[in-house]
């Protein structure tokens, strides 16, 4: 097996988990201000509120996979959006923080605060992965001596801020659909009536995104030309989309959320089909490029480092749908909810 390109598709595996997961609770973070009434919003809140931390375990284990098995590429990265990375921070601290804090007091200035507190947190975390995903495929200025030689401004093209908005609109979404399953009665409804916009706004970024990324970025299709086997996953990523509304008309709300989910997944595949074997393009010559060989750590790391992730991964796997089993069905208040 060869190491790197395991490792390659392990950082996949992981940034997918992350995606499917955190996404739809960030999704509920970003909808929650559209939601009336201060028990709806404990509804919502509480619809994530034993799941969120949890998922965030798979970016934390991607962030330290990606460290481990490519620190060039880690060091390289973190320099050049060493701002926008902070930021993040914040952000996600400013999720967990308004989760927590928002019930604590009953005044409604205080809840008011937190509550778009949560929505603006959730939005900027989704917001700037996106952007660091579209930076990563059309490219940032990195020198021969694998160096950031640009400044902010370079990260904040229009083809990366597009993605960014993308991501936001994939992420309510995929929310609205979770949040469907979670609720009930009037509340229900209204988060019903919120996945037909959501969908269309979806497809409407899903075209645009493809387009430009086709036309600014005609490389991303060497995979698939490499590899024909991959429009398998690309024609069952525009299934699982079609599949959707489809979900939603037939009444089938945990069918439209599964699509949602495999929409993700095919999303975060082609994502890796268009990079690979890169990890971070150089916009200033293509050679310049970090990739798996030379942004990688030596071999005997990453075979102990592999050996780690088999031992570790079924433990992951096993806490998630464990959690999942415990807190299925509808959303309640009690007297230890937020």
């Amino acid at each position: 097996m060869d190491l790197h390109v395991f490792w390659f598709g392990m950082l996949g595996i992981l940034a997918a988990g992350y995606a499917v997961l955190d996404g739809f609770d960030l999704g509920v973070g970003i909808l929650h201000p559209t939601v009336k009434g201060d028990h709806e919003r404990r509804l919502v809140i509480n619809s994530i509120g034993p799941l969120w931390d949890g998922n965030e375990v798979w970016l934390v284990t991607f962030g330290g996979a990606l460290f481990a098995a490519f620190p060039e590429a880690y060091a390289t990265f973190l320099s050049a959006f060493y701002l926008p990375v902070m930021i993040l921070l914040f952000a996600l601290i400013g999720r967990a923080v308004s989760i927590e804090f928002r019930s604590k007091q009953k005044a409604g200035f205080w809840r008011t605060y937190w509550d778009h507190s949560f929505a603006f947190s959730s939005m900027m975390v989704v917001f700037l992965f996106g952007v660091a995903a579209g930076n990563t495929i059309e490219g940032i200025p990195i020198g021969a001596d694998k160096e950031f030689q640009g400044s902010l401004l370079d990260l904040l093209g229009p083809y990366p801020l597009a993605v960014g908005a993308f991501a936001v609109i994939a992420s309510a979404m995929h929310g609205s659909l979770y949040l469907y399953l979670k609720t009930e009665g009037e509340l229900q409804e209204h988060v019903g009536r919120l996945r037909w916009p959501a969908f269309g706004l979806f497809l409407v970024g899903f075209m645009g995104i493809t387009i430009a990324t086709l036309v600014r970025n005609p490389e991303a299709l060497a995979n698939f030309e490499r590899y024909p086997i991959a429009w398998v996953v690309v024609a069952f990523t525009v299934l699982a989309i079609a599949n959707i509304p489809r979900g939603i008309v037939k009444g089938r709300a945990g069918q439209a959320f599964l699509s949602s989910c495999a929409t993700i997944v095919g999303l975060v595949f082609n994502f890796g089909m268009a990079l690979f074997p890169n990890l971070v393009v150089s916009s200033i010559d293509p050679a310049y490029s970090l990739t798996i060989r030379n942004a990688a750590s030596s071999e005997s790391t990453l075979a102990i480092m592999r050996n780690i992730a088999f031992l570790g991964m079924p433990f992951v796997l096993t806490y998630t749908v464990i959690v999942y089993w415990v807190f299925r069905g509808k959303t309640t208040l009690d007297d230890f909810s937020y």
